[in-house]
């Protein structure tokens, strides 16, 4: 890994060069031969959307810096509502999606939503519970949808939007305020 004064090149066997704004840092994964200049023209070609992306990362760094910390207690209490909540919800979506599931388990992840294994268990993050009923209830109907589908296929998706017809929506709404969420709980 090479850091240069704007950004930090990661060298792999990848055959694609990519960015990406991580944390407010630009983030460049380079093939492991690739030729510099190659690189340096990649980010020459796409200096507006660097720009574009890092400014939005301050301002998200800046407004979860600004965020109410929920205390301890106050996690506690959401964890236990959320508990009662989703699984409410689940209940409801598990028929209409058409599957069964084992236990949910509430956590306050720094970079998931929801996770569905193998054996049927569904784990979501506490966090939502402060998100619009209609962004839980597309979460849970996507992690319903995984016992289905274990994977993010177009067969997966189309399973999601029979019963969440505006999920992209519902999805977008999580993307662009989740961070605000998790700055909450001190995840941001």
């Amino acid at each position: 890994m090479e850091s240069k004064a704007s950004y930090t090149l990661i060298r792999s066997r990848r055959k694609t060069l990519s960015a990406q704004i991580k944390e407010g840092r630009l983030v460049v994964r380079a093939p492991l031969h690739m030729p510099l200049g190659e690189i340096e023209s990649f980010l020459s070609k796409h200096q507006n959307w660097i720009g574009k992306h890092l400014a939005k990362s301050e301002i998200r760094r800046e407004e979860a810096e600004a965020a109410r910390r929920l205390t301890a207690e106050e996690l506690r209490a959401l964890a236990a509502r959320a508990k009662e909540v989703i699984s409410s919800r689940a209940e409801h979506f598990a028929p209409i999606v058409g599957v069964t599931y084992g236990k949910i388990s509430i956590r306050f992840q720094k970079s998931r939503w929801g996770s569905c294994n193998k054996k049927g268990d569904l784990s979501f993050n506490g966090l939502l519970l402060l998100a619009p009923s209609s962004v839980l209830d597309a979460i849970v109907v996507h992690e319903l949808c995984h016992r289905k589908y274990m994977d993010h296929s177009a067969r997966f998706y189309a399973e999601v939007l029979r019963v969440c017809p505006d999920y992209r929506a519902r999805h977008k709404w999580l993307k662009e305020n989740g961070h605000l969420l998790l700055a909450m709980a001190g995840k941001a």
